[in-house]
């Protein structure tokens, strides 16, 4: 290849990933054409888009767009960046879910935060809880002082209740 098509597809990697900090980097030697097609549809439905990449052209482009550390992921063998949807977490969920339907799809790293994250890294991104779950964990922590508040005050009002209404009843049938 020339210098002048390797320099081409090197910038379109640097404007394709322009503005993506974090991505998961997969291995999808063998798996067949169909499949390739369901796997990129079913992402793309969600908002995460897959592109194959020459890994020393990356490793350029990676360094360019300040993310030297990701270089380290392109090193050896076919690489498929993952990339896009709500969150890296989101992204490894996807990705070991199709690892387990077609054994073709490996996860080879993760580039999160700054840091180069190992295969049996992007499984563990896979069972972290999303943005959405902790967002809604937040809240819930929020709102609990709140909740325990309002408990305490009602559950204390209405012993306070029941015993005035005892004490009323009790002086209606003395007057009675």
């Amino acid at each position: 290849m020339s210098y002048f098509i390797k320099n081409l597809i090197q910038n379109e990697y640097e404007a394709k990933f322009n503005g993506v900090r974090e991505f998961v980097v997969v291995d999808t030697t063998g798996i067949s054409g169909i499949d390739n097609n369901i796997l990129r549809g079913e992402l793309l439905k969600k908002g995460i888009r897959m592109g194959v990449v020459k890994n020393s052209l990356m490793r350029l482009a990676v360094q360019k767009m300040d993310m030297a550390g990701a270089a380290a992921i392109f090193k050896s063998g076919p690489c498929t960046v993952v990339y896009g949807g709500d969150s890296v977490v989101d992204i490894a969920k996807e990705v070991v879910a199709w690892s387990k339907k077609f054994s073709a799809v490996k996860p080879k790293g993760a580039y999160v935060d700054g840091t180069v994250v190992s295969a049996d890294g992007v499984k563990d991104l896979a069972g972290m809880p999303t943005r959405a779950q902790l967002q809604g964990q937040v809240v819930q922590l929020v709102l609990s002082p709140g909740a325990r508040l309002a408990g305490a005050i009602l559950g204390s009002g209405g012993v306070i209740a029941g015993c005035i209404k005892s004490i009323i009843e009790k002086r209606e049938k003395d007057a009675a």
